[in-house]
């Protein structure tokens, strides 16, 4: 199938149909990315945590076995039903191993690849978009009309109306990423409550405002999960709003400390899910799928030093006299490659 014209991703994403083997999803916004991901995997595992019905090779691992995507979307699953096989972060790496599970005359499972920005001459587009057997769904900022759709979908499923003021400044203060501006509409959803009502000024602004804050978390789980497109684009954003590098460097620590609380709790035989579980405070549930993937990547030693790396690159900017924004961009970037 070729590229997935915009008026039909909503339905491609809702029902994937029974003969697609792979979905290629890429864009530079990276919670849209993910929230499609995770829409279309779960309609073949709805516990995306479940390691006997969803597999994660790694980049090491396309690299060593060129055909992982194709012997794991063949394995037989344990509990029965297809295998999901999901490949987050995909870069040229990715594009052969593609093209040889799409080439391959019988494929039993589903294979989600997610990606950033790619160009039309990506051979990994071009093998989505060539076959029809896969599907190519681009994922972009959420334009006006999309965020007003974004507001309306949530609140009414909650039985939430919202006054003018209201709306206007939901969509003035929501960014471009679809799954920060998802979990702060369900943020609000949780501080109205159950019992419907209407959504006022005060409470979009009591919920939803923090814009900056938002912002600096995004660049952290750009970084951790070696997301360097997102990260770049984060960062010429940070900059271009006068961000302090200090903050973000800081912003990244903390969410680090909490990967090493949660890795420490792993290390002592708890499973992921009960030691992210113990984090204080706790993970956003709209994002605890993508922090225990993350956290499963992290050994405690690694994150170690990328708190060392941090302390030093805090002290750098504060006593060398070279540019901190600088000092922190390679900071970011080397700490991203090394995730990624």
């Amino acid at each position: 199938m070729v590229k997935v014209p915009p008026r039909d991703i909503a339905r491609y994403v809702k029902e994937v149909p029974s003969n697609i083997r792979a979905v290629l999803i890429y864009g530079r916004d990276d919670g849209l990315v993910r929230e499609r991901a995770e829409v279309i995997g779960k309609q073949i595992a709805p516990d995306l945590s479940d390691p006997f019905q969803v597999a994660r090779p790694s980049t090491e691992d396309l690299k060593q076995t060129p055909s992982i995507l194709l012997d794991e979307a063949n394995a037989i699953s344990m509990m029965g039903g297809r295998r999901l096989i999901r490949y987050d972060g995909a870069g040229q790496e990715a594009a052969a191993p593609f093209k040889l599970l799409l080439d391959a005359e019988n494929v039993e499972g589903l294979v989600i690849v997610t990606a950033g920005d790619l160009k039309p001459s990506s051979a990994l587009r071009k093998a989505a978009e060539g076959s029809k057997q896969s599907l190519a769904i681009a994922c972009y900022e959420d334009s006006a009309r999309d965020l007003m759709g974004l507001i309306q979908s949530i609140l009414s499923g909650a039985s939430l109306t919202a006054s003018q003021d209201a709306v206007h400044y939901l969509a003035d203060n929501l960014g471009g990423d679809r799954m920060v501006s998802r979990g702060e509409l369900e943020k609000l959803v949780l501080y109205k409550g159950s019992s419907g009502g209407q959504v006022t000024l005060e409470d979009a602004k009591a919920c939803v405002g923090d814009t900056a804050a938002i912002g600096l978390n995004q660049i952290a789980e750009a970084v951790t999960s070696g997301n360097m497109n997102a990260l770049e684009r984060l960062l010429e954003r940070a900059w271009t709003a006068g961000e302090n590098s200090i903050a973000i460097l800081r912003t990244l620590q903390n969410r680090l400390m909490r990967f090493h609380l949660a890795r420490g709790y792993m290390d002592q035989g708890m499973s992921a899910p009960d030691a992210i579980g113990k984090l204080r405070p706790p993970v956003f549930f709209g994002e605890k799928d993508r922090f225990q993937m993350e956290v499963t990547k992290w050994s405690a030693k690694k994150i170690e030093q990328a708190l060392s790396i941090l302390m030093e690159a805090e002290l750098d900017c504060k006593t060398t006299g070279n540019p901190a924004d600088v000092i922190c961009a390679r900071t970011l970037l080397r700490l991203a490659k090394a995730a990624k």
